[in-house]
């Protein structure tokens, strides 16, 4: 497809006539083949439409952001997605996506400035690469392109009850993306991509400015172990937030974090050594996705 088309495909364009918008959102949420179908399927279809519609703008943007286009044509696609939001909280969307995601934005509640601050992720991706950004620029970016799905999710899901489910939703949003980042060091490495925080390669002493040269560096794992730990703190921080939940609400992340607590576990058993990729089969996700669900919910207070 010539690039020119590609570049139209990802733009907020109407649904062709005769189209669903929440079947096109569907499609998009299916060919990505996401880890966080399990948690969808268990959703009542309202709640299950919403996420996918979320999870199709989510993806539309960050393919956006991952393409080798020019800067210029990635900004202008970003800038329409602002646009669209604009449009969408007017009520008067104009693309599939943003039709999909009307009738969610009305009925959940869901905050504008986190769709907008998701696109701020992108664009720092499209800026990029990014390379070893200190801790505070690292923590910036996975508030925009993980938090605001978690703070949205937590909206569709019915288990919002303010300032401690934000807390929760943050903190499952960091330990997500610390764990999706040390599994995809080298994946992120083969496109010049390196997001582990500078001062944990500068400890280890591992070159911060050569992602080739850092994914061979015999200490490495040394770095991915600090940034493992810190992915540990937040699953910990996570369940103490989320203490106060009705557990049925939260259903669909408690199912998604024993998966993403299984790829942790993997590499810690590991010790963050670098070997075969982290996978987890099917049926071992859904066993430990159900494994979570079962299991008790920190108390807020451990110590007390």
């Amino acid at each position: 497809m010539p690039m020119a088309a590609q570049i139209e495909a990802l733009a907020p364009r109407p649904a062709p006539r005769g189209s669903s918008p929440q079947r096109i959102a569907d499609s998009i949420t299916a060919r990505a083949q996401t880890s966080f179908a399990t948690g969808m399927r268990i959703l009542a279809k309202p709640r299950r439409d919403a996420m996918r519609a979320i999870y199709a703008f989510a993806r539309v943007i960050d393919d956006i952001a991952d393409e080798d286009w020019p800067l210029a044509d990635k900004h202008r696609l970003l800038d329409d997605w602002c646009a669209e939001i604009g449009r969408l909280y007017q009520g008067r969307p104009r693309s599939a996506i943003g039709q999909a995601l009307l009738g969610p934005v009305e009925r959940y509640d869901l905050p504008k400035t986190e769709f907008l601050m998701l696109i701020e992720g992108m664009e720092m991706d499209a800026d990029g690469p990014i390379v070893a950004p200190p801790m505070t620029q690292l923590r910036a970016y996975t508030r925009r392109v993980a938090g605001t799905v978690g703070m949205l999710s937590m909206r569709v899901f019915g288990a919002w009850i303010g300032p401690q489910s934000e807390r929760a939703a943050l903190a499952l949003a960091d330990a997500f993306q610390f764990t999706n980042i040390l599994r995809d060091v080298e994946e992120d490495a083969a496109i010049g991509r390196l997001y582990l925080p500078r001062e944990m390669l500068d400890e280890a002493g591992v070159p911060a400015d050569d992602p080739a040269a850092a994914v061979v560096h015999p200490d490495l794992w040394r770095a991915c172990a600090a940034l493992g730990r810190e992915a540990r703190a937040e699953f910990t921080a996570a369940r103490q937030a989320m203490s106060g939940h009705s557990r049925r609400a939260l259903a669909p992340a408690l199912l998604m974090t024993g998966v993403y607590e299984g790829y942790l576990a993997q590499m810690e058993a590991r010790e963050f050594r670098r070997g075969e990729p982290v996978r987890l089969s099917k049926p071992a996700k859904l066993l430990r996705g159900i494994a979570c669900l079962a299991a008790p919910i920190a108390p807020r207070n451990p110590a007390g």
